[in-house]
């Protein structure tokens, strides 16, 4: 499982949306292996040195996208980080889209919820707010 809090999760997707329309769209969750699946707002949930969502929205040359470490995989901070990326994210890097479609709706009905959880299965993701 991976927690992450709602309002850094609501800039995430904003910031995606303001530099998909600053650049062009986008960027292909798929590395281009499926043109036009996934171009639009949504999130990678990235797994690498700790596991982090990052915006999708197309970057200028030069530019970095925003990142946003799971309270659970921070590398800084939380010395524990590699063994919990191995056990609930796996020992390989890899990338997961989320559709920004799939999130909000939520937030939006539960106003009291705090942080988005994510749990990956072998073929899923499943999502959940809690309040804390």
């Amino acid at each position: 499982m991976f927690t992450f809090p709602i309002r850094a999760v609501r800039k995430l997707i904003d910031r995606g949306i303001a530099d998909a329309a600053a650049n062009g769209g986008f960027r292909n969750p798929y590395y281009g292996v499926k043109p036009g699946e996934g171009e639009k707002p949504g999130l990678w949930l990235v797994g690498d040195q700790g596991v982090y969502l990052c915006s999708n929205g197309r970057l200028a040359k030069g530019q970095r996208p925003l990142v946003l470490y799971s309270e659970q995989c921070h590398p800084v901070g939380n010395p524990d980080w590699f063994d919990y990326k191995h056990r609930h994210f796996g020992g390989d890097d890899g990338i997961e889209y989320i559709e920004a479609e799939r999130m909000i709706p939520l937030f939006d009905r539960d106003f009291r919820a705090t942080h988005l959880n994510l749990r990956l299965s072998q073929n899923e993701i499943s999502i959940s707010l809690i309040t804390r």
